[in-house]
């Protein structure tokens, strides 16, 4: 088919392909700089990785510099974001906690670098002993625990609200257009086709998440890029409105984010694991638990990569994370109320990428399992270089 041939009486400044995180990140940016925006999403509602996810935006996961910030302007954004919106967010914190000597290692060496970062990032950051932990959350294994890395930084929302209720308040504070149920099939800037009806745009952003065949799969086979399935559990909201206080993890994450990667000791610890418990990187796993706002547990998780996810979950996988994770927390209830698969694009060794397969047209894609924490920041940037 050949677009420009086709008289097109629908047209939009700001084309925006997929309504999950990344997309909605970049409808809020394009909006607040006066565009007219229209995003497109196949699905009757977002149903891929930006609402299967443990909803944490998590600055203390990203490296000092560019992306802690982006990080930090993302979470500015979510505040803003979830007021207006009306969709609740906890300003919790996160612990990390350590109980064998290596882990102790790689904490105490983050935290000495804590003072080559910024004053606000360094102020973030406390070393905790056993003893002061609970005051952080009542969850928290204390026999054994050696010591604790407190973050105040993190927050958490429900993905399920909050990516439910942002296209709304996008339509009602900023005009956006946002249609749903209209597959974007074909680009031929300024042409593309949605729904089967052609539109004219000035400028096009694809952020079509782990959907990467449909449009510019040319672009995809030449970049890396493959896919990361990751498992999950929920349980059953906590009783008697039970709450964990700061979302945790364990020695497994400090293996896991990049702002950990330049601590001497994490070697030693990664071939401690990989000793003792093989499984764990076998099937990237690290251990972390949040809480929405109705009391429920948010529970994961794993990495398996391939172009091609296994549609099939592992119930190992997931016992393998509930077991690590009663070595460190204690709640409750661990009743599991459902369980579930995402999958996200990955571009190993890079945190996001950021192509133009054609004037006028930019590819949005592969922020690595950390959308949630840095659309908003990314969008930000990437809108301010297009305009």
């Amino acid at each position: 088919m050949n677009l420009s041939q086709h008289n097109s009486s629908k047209h939009t400044e700001v084309a925006i392909i997929g309504a999950g995180i990344v997309g909605l990140a970049h409808a809020l940016a394009a909006a607040k700089q006066g565009a007219q925006v229209t995003v497109f999403e196949r699905n009757t509602q977002a149903v891929g990785a930006s609402i299967r996810n443990f909803g944490m935006v998590w600055p203390i996961g990203q490296p000092a510099g560019m992306l802690h910030d982006r990080a930090m302007r993302s979470r500015q954004i979510w505040q803003e974001v979830a007021a207006g919106a009306n969709f609740a967010i906890e300003t919790c914190g996160s612990l990390h906690l350590a109980y064998r000597s290596d882990e102790v290692a790689v904490l105490e060496e983050f935290a000495a670098t804590a003072g080559n970062q910024t004053s606000d990032q360094a102020a973030q950051i406390q070393l905790l002993t056993a003893a002061e932990v609970p005051q952080k959350s009542a969850a928290a294994v204390t026999d054994g625990l050696l010591a604790a890395l407190w973050s105040s930084s993190e927050c958490t929302v429900d993905p399920r609200a909050a990516i439910g209720k942002l296209p709304a308040y996008l339509t009602e504070q900023y005009g956006v257009n946002v249609q749903f149920g209209r597959a974007v099939t074909q680009i031929a800037y300024p042409h593309f086709v949605a729904g089967g009806e052609t539109w004219t745009a000035d400028r096009i952003f694809v952020c079509s998440g782990a959907d990467f065949e449909t449009l510019y799969p040319e672009l995809y086979a030449n970049s890396g890029i493959t896919k990361v399935k990751l498992q999950m559990m929920r349980t059953v909201p906590q009783p008697n409105h039970w709450r964990i206080g700061a979302s945790l993890c364990g020695g497994l994450t400090l293996t896991h984010y990049s702002s950990f990667a330049h601590c001497p000791s994490l070697a030693a610890l990664k071939t401690r694991i990989e000793t003792e418990t093989p499984h764990f990187p076998k099937w990237g796993i690290h251990v972390m638990m949040s809480q929405n706002a109705s009391g429920e547990l948010v529970l994961g998780d794993s990495h398996e990569y391939g172009l091609t996810p296994d549609p099939f979950d592992r119930s190992e996988v997931n016992q393998y994370v509930l077991d690590y994770l009663k070595k460190f927390a204690q709640v409750p209830s661990f009743a599991i109320a459902e369980t579930w698969h995402g999958i996200y694009a990955k571009l190993p060794g890079k945190t996001e990428l950021i192509a133009e397969p054609e004037p006028g047209v930019t590819v949005v894609n592969a922020l690595s399992g950390a959308g949630m924490t840095l659309s908003f920041g990314l969008a930000e940037a990437v809108m301010q270089r297009s305009k």
